[in-house]
């Protein structure tokens, strides 16, 4: 299996698959570039997502989040589907609250008919902890878990992507798999909730845990104005940029446009090589507006 590499003097050539992923000079003009890792160079990949440039609209007063996403030209190609499971979720969201007003103040009643003392005290405390945790845990248990599915369009017969989210529950770190239409693992996808209150980043491991690229916001002085002064009616947009792990060579960008209803452009024509693998791109881009509640 060769790996194809696209200089960016223009220069083509190919190597043995054992140079996929790595910094390689061109015989030409010696410039380095990275050749495309083994799964975007052997990837089976569907005509949809065979381009570098993708339109996203999301779909407005939509219990759920969907999205059609286009082509260049506005043309519908792919059509995209975040259940809510409203009434699951809400479900979980009264059991925690039951939780927490009928159960602490029948614990309290039942503490007060205790004789006072420390025991009482320690029995107080470690009840009233217990029944906060347990409802929340509970509530955990009873809620479902939020996947993404790319479809060929609205009648969502035939499946081309889901995004899988891994835990209910991550207070510090949230993953999601991404796996193809045949359920085979591409990449992994997380945020980490710490790092996103200077400026929000989202990580793509391969399916063996090494990290392959970031996507971060396009600049740390608009991360840190949108932090005080909020989108500032639109005008301050969260846009992001797409990184290969370990460089500052920009190969893509996620960016809204000014309109009312949620517009996206993922723009991939900095990566002429297809280092980043175009399912994978369009997965964090859609994670990007989902994934952040913007």
């Amino acid at each position: 299996m060769a790996v194809h590499v696209i200089c960016e003097c223009g220069t083509s050539y190919d190597l043995k698959d054992e140079f996929a992923g790595k910094l390689v000079k061109c015989p030409q003009c010696g410039r380095p570039a990275r050749a495309p890792s083994v799964a975007v160079a052997t990837a089976e990949a569907d005509p949809a997502f065979d381009r570098d440039i993708f339109l996203l609209r999301q779909q407005m007063l939509k219990i759920s989040e969907k999205y059609d996403v286009g082509d260049e030209q506005g043309n519908k190609i792919i059509f995209v589907e975040r259940p809510a499971h409203l009434l699951r979720n809400l479900g979980a969201i009264l059991v925690v609250l039951a939780g927490l007003v009928l159960g602490l103040p029948a614990f309290a009643a039942l503490i007060d008919a205790m004789p006072t003392g420390s025991f009482r005290a320690i029995v107080g405390i470690v009840g009233m902890v217990t029944i906060l945790i347990g409802s929340i845990v509970l509530g955990v248990v009873i809620s479902a878990k939020r996947h993404v599915t790319f479809y060929r369009d609205q009648s969502k017969r035939e499946k081309l992507l889901d995004i899988l989210q891994d835990k209910k529950f991550a207070p510090i770190t949230m993953t999601y798999t991404v796996r193809d239409a045949r359920g085979r693992k591409l990449a992994k996808l997380g945020k980490n909730w710490l790092f996103n209150a200077i400026r929000k980043r989202w990580y793509v491991w391969a399916p063996n845990g090494t990290l392959l690229f970031l996507a971060k916001e396009d600049s740390i002085i608009l991360s840190l104005l949108r932090r005080f002064l909020g989108p500032l009616f639109g005008i301050l947009r969260t846009n992001f940029i797409f990184l290969p792990a370990g460089t500052e060579d920009v190969i893509g960008e996620f960016k809204r446009k000014f309109t009312i209803l949620d517009r996206y452009v993922l723009d991939m024509t900095s990566d002429p090589q297809r280092l980043m693998d175009r399912r994978i791109a369009i997965a964090l881009g859609v994670m990007l507006d989902t994934g952040e509640r913007r």
